[in-house]
């Protein structure tokens, strides 16, 4: 942040400055004010303390030595105790840098020391107030997303995702068996995840097992669970998934390729509530709300005989289907932006901007890894880019390429030649108001353009 950011007076902060010098206290606060921040001067810790219990501060600047040798320290924790969303910064002299030093790692968010170089102050402040503002910025787009989805890691406002949330909040309180479809990557654990969290047996047990890839003998063993001796190798009982999850939820991932000798156990189970553990003869019962998902048309392996017509219609009491990225591309945006904030928290970064020619490179994106292959390159992008904002060259080559095209964002120029600025204009942004589905702000933000602008360009190419 350069030192006339707060000169935005989105980064004013409230300041409190906390010494028992006056003078020193209004140089300090001089040197703050003029780029904008708004500084409340104390002259020691019970009067800090006070300030802190009835005032609302971002950053709090004290000095480490007044009443005490410590009485800085004894700040910063009022300041974690009463406002833990504010910052501290410590003000020293040259021999208490070691307890600077390690009030760093409880807590503060970094010192300075005196004579103070107001210029190094002041960008100081600058940047603590940044990193309040990124905050608060993160925690209510948070607070937005659950506002506006309502269900925990599941975010987008397209049509096809508000209708996944509103079958998930319907099926949830019931116990009907619940198949969930799509391809991969699209997160068809966090539906079936969501449904445990939004239904009666939340605090029960949730139990996830996958099926793919096990041999039958494991996989009788993991769902259904041995007695001592059942085979070599087995010294004691052992509780299958089934058991395990009693009371509560299980999720069965990859279904489709359970195989097809093992299909009437899983059926027997679901439809008496029993279970019998290898090498035992007396069935235990159990109470488990059973869902699962795959990948696979089931309905089409059925007919080849490859998955059991009669287990198909006993797990799909309700089936929720979960479209692909490509197909609710207006969603890309706010999971691009989600999990650029949740890697960046990660890496203790400022949460990168990402540019909007970076944005519509990856709307424009097929996903065929959908938003698990979306949060790897997210994931790549935080780590690459510079000055906390992503750019076109930050985005991974596969994706950036797609079209043929490796200039950093122009587009190909053979098939533009000849063609007046006025038609490409215009059809940008109709292919853009396709993406987001007719949406003015998402598309003037991928434009680059403001609302009234784009509002003024839709009359003239008479769009809607």
């Amino acid at each position: 942040m350069t030192s006339d950011a707060a000169t935005d007076t989105s980064l004013r902060a409230q300041v409190l400055i906390v010494d028992d010098e006056g003078e020193h206290a209004d140089v300090m606060a001089e040197a703050l004010r003029k780029p904008g921040h708004v500084c409340t001067i104390v002259n020691g810790l019970e009067a800090a303390r006070d300030e802190l219990l009835h005032g609302a501060f971002d950053v709090v600047v004290t000095d480490l030595v007044m009443e005490h040798e410590t009485a800085g320290l004894d700040v910063l924790g009022a300041v974690q105790e009463h406002q833990p969303d504010a910052v501290t910064i410590l003000v020293t002299a040259h021999g208490d840098v070691p307890t600077a030093k390690a009030a760093l790692k409880g807590g503060a968010y970094d010192f300075i020391e005196k004579p103070l170089d107001l210029v190094v102050f002041r960008n100081l402040v600058d940047r603590a107030a940044e990193t309040v503002l990124l905050r608060h910025r993160a925690a209510r787009l948070e607070g937005q997303l659950d506002a506006a989805y309502g269900v925990e890691g599941i975010i987008g406002e397209s049509a096809g995702i508000r209708g996944v949330i509103n079958q998930i909040r319907k099926v949830a309180p019931s116990t009907i068996p619940v198949l969930i479809t799509g391809e991969s990557g699209t997160g068809k654990e966090l539906v079936a995840a969501a449904i445990h969290t939004l239904s009666k047996r939340a605090s029960k047990q949730y139990a996830t097992f996958n099926t793919a890839g096990q041999s039958e003998s494991l996989l009788e063993d993991q769902l259904f669970g041995h007695v001592r001796g059942a085979y070599t190798g087995a010294d004691r009982d052992r509780e299958g998934v089934f058991e395990y999850a009693d009371g509560g939820t299980l999720f069965l991932d990859e279904i489709g390729d359970m195989p097809v000798s093992m299909q009437p156990r899983l059926l027997r189970v679901l439809e008496s509530g029993e279970v019998i553990r290898l090498g035992a003869n007396d069935p235990r019962k159990v109470d488990v709300r059973f869902v699962s998902a795959t990948n696979r048309d089931l309905r089409s392996l059925s007919e080849a005989g490859d998955f059991r017509e009669d287990l198909y219609f006993r797990i799909r009491g309700v089936e929720i289907h979960i479209p692909p990225l490509r197909e609710r591309r207006e969603d890309i945006p706010l999971l691009v932006n989600h999990a650029a904030g949740r890697f960046a928290a990660e890496m203790d970064r400022p949460i990168p901007e990402v540019s909007e020619p970076a944005m519509l490179r990856l709307v424009n994106y097929g996903w065929p890894g959908n938003v698990r292959e979306l949060f790897n390159a997210v994931h790549r992008m935080v780590i690459a880019c510079e000055n906390d904002r992503i750019e076109v060259r930050d985005v991974p080559e596969e994706i950036r390429v797609e079209d043929g095209d490796d200039d950093g964002g122009s587009l190909g120029a053979g098939s533009l030649a000849g063609v007046g600025l006025d038609r490409l204009e215009k059809e940008a942004i109709r292919q853009t108001l396709a993406l987001t589905g007719g949406n003015r702000e998402q598309t003037a933000n991928l434009l680059g353009i403001g609302e009234r602008t784009l509002y003024r360009k839709l009359k003239e190419y008479g769009l809607r």
